[in-house]
């Protein structure tokens, strides 16, 4: 392995963890995907610390929960001054660089308060989330809803496909036989290829502008953590073809849910599942066109990948970079009566995460499963210490997973695993009758029961361990009041452990140890507090004058 330590950092949009064959799919096979599993390690319990794409999003960015870095939904802006993995990664030297999707929305009035110009180099710099732009896309571009167009679009017109919104009419929509246009918004259509041949399509652009800066950082010579963020297989659920059609409604399994979740349910889960999306999901006719437009989306992200892993192959990059695999959450795709991602069942909640270590020192580790219990949170300071650096612990929330690379047998002494999910902008809020303060719901999870706290309304309780589907509701059973007390014993631990003091390292208060062990270090400032005359205090100064020396010896 070179001295250059880059990293790929690939993360999809709303792909379940179940959704790959090397996590035990048997109808839709990922080679490539799988491929990378056998050459690095596989995490099967892997959660986000949201099941909404910005929050997640920017957990995964700052290494820090939801609570800690305000973030809450996705159109609440990431604060000016939170730290993030383009601040942490500044330190050991490596340019951290996106290639599609954040959700990160910027502070701007944060930024005009402090005097920070958008246009400035700082400016756009805390615009993009610590980010270095090559080529952002979030990926939802509705015709007439954005200000600004995503470079994707201009492509698109470059390459004859003209329209007001290329994205919409072409790469998110279907022909019909008469000509008309049939929108890829709507779910009738999930079985139509797209408009735009696949080679021109959202997924293959990304794919080639990874390419594309690759080759240009070879001119640049700095090593880099490169954010490739596809935008699939999130909605609009339509794939060009030949993908649109290589599943059908025989591929699609049976969804998870029963009759019994919706009596006595409880009423935040109850809510969601009158949504418009949650309704339509649960009707199978729905799920059969929908499911293998999904799977089709997935298959080509892998048929993507190996053209890309093939190119790191020829540059010879695969030898010094790390390669992540990952997803911001899941999809309920009818499961548990549900649409979209929230709530905090397995289906949103865990994630796949593939981790491939190129150092020799990983190769004891190659090809195996860890079921340690890790978060999004901790790939901050894994990025932060494989690439050379000491990780701020003052700041991160999350741990490296480096020990785990290395060694499958290493201590790992996390016990729970947590979410988060603000429902104050969901139409549940109203229905429920709860202010915009009252809407937070958390999960705990100890890899057996799963707990979700939701602010004033009973707990919501899971024993995966008896019931893996989690299908049945243990919140209010007077049997396992036992448990509901230890993990919100848990929660309640996790409320106190949040890393607030991020300007001030745990490192200097370490530096100030052996003259507080000894002595006073208010006198190194000149203040004295409580001393009788001047023979104590300069007493203490010559304690404190022979402690520092013998600290630099």
């Amino acid at each position: 392995m070179t001295t250059q330590r880059n990293i790929l950092w690939i993360m999809c949009d709303q792909l379940r963890f179940d959704y790959l064959s090397c996590y035990g799919h048997d109808r839709l096979h990922t080679p490539s995907i799988d491929r990378l599993a056998a050459r690095g390690v596989r995490f099967n319990n892997a959660y986000v610390q949201a099941t909404v794409c910005g929050p997640s999003r920017m957990s995964a960015y700052t290494g820090r929960y939801m609570r800690s870095h305000g973030s809450t939904q996705n159109a609440v802006p990431l604060r000016v001054g939170e730290p993030t993995l383009g601040d942490h990664l500044a330190e050991t030297g490596t340019r951290c660089v996106l290639i599609g999707k954040t959700h990160m929305r910027p502070d701007l009035e944060g930024m005009k308060r402090l005097g920070i110009d958008p246009a400035s180099e700082i400016g756009a710099r805390v615009a993009e989330g610590g980010f270095e732009a090559f080529d952002r896309d979030d990926g939802v571009h509705p015709t007439g809803y954005r200000k600004k167009e995503p470079a994707y679009n201009a492509y698109l017109r470059h390459a004859g496909f003209q329209a007001e919104n290329p994205w919409e009419f072409w790469a998110n929509s279907a022909e019909g036989a008469d000509g008309t246009n049939q929108s890829g918004w709507l779910l009738t259509h999930a079985d139509k290829p797209a408009r735009v041949p696949e080679e021109h399509s959202e997924t293959a652009y990304m794919t080639n502008r990874a390419m594309a800066f690759m080759e240009a950082a070879e001119a640049d010579g700095r090593p880099w953590c490169a954010h490739l963020s596809y935008i699939k297989p999130h909605w609009p659920y339509i794939v060009p073809a030949p993908y649109h059609d290589m599943y059908g409604p025989e591929d699609v399994k049976p969804a998870v849910r029963s009759e019994a979740e919706l009596e006595n349910a409880h009423p935040l889960f109850k809510a969601i599942t009158e949504e418009v999306y949650s309704r339509n999901f649960s009707r199978d006719e729905v799920r059969e066109k929908v499911i293998p437009a999904y799977m089709g989306l997935i298959k080509q992200i892998d048929d993507q990948l190996g053209q890309l892993f093939a190119f790191m192959d020829e540059r010879g990059l695969t030898d010094n970079t790390m390669i992540v695999f990952t997803s911001d959450h899941g999809d309920y795709l009818g499961d548990h009566w549900m649409g979209e991602k929230y709530m905090f069942y397995q289906q949103a909640a865990k994630v796949p995460l593939i981790v491939v270590d190129p150092s020799s020192e990983a190769d004891a580790t190659r090809g195996t499963v860890s079921d340690a219990l890790v978060e999004m949170i901790d790939l901050a300071p894994t990025f932060v210490e494989y690439t050379g650096g000491t990780p701020a612990m003052h700041i991160l929330e999350g741990r490296s997973l480096m020990p785990l690379l290395r060694d499958s047998t290493a201590d790992w002494t996390r016990t729970h695993v947590f979410s988060e999910l603000d429902y104050s902008n969901l139409p549940a809020r109203l229905k429920l009758g709860r202010d915009v303060q009252e809407c937070c719901a958390t999960m705990v999870f100890d890899g057996r029961f799963k707990m979700i706290e939701v602010q004033g309304m009973r707990p919501i309780l899971f024993d995966l361990g008896t019931d893996p589907d989690e299908l049945t509701d243990l919140g209010d059973d007077p049997a396992q009041e036992d448990v509901r007390m230890r993990l919100q014993s848990a929660l309640d631990q996790w409320h106190r452990d949040t890393r607030q003091r991020i300007t001030k390292s745990d490192a200097a208060y370490r530096a100030m140890d052996p003259v507080l062990r000894e002595s006073d270090p208010d006198l190194l400032a000149g203040v004295i507090i409580g001393y009788w005359d001047e023979e104590e205090v300069e007493a203490e100064r010559r304690k404190i004058a022979r402690i520092l020396s013998q600290g630099n010896d």
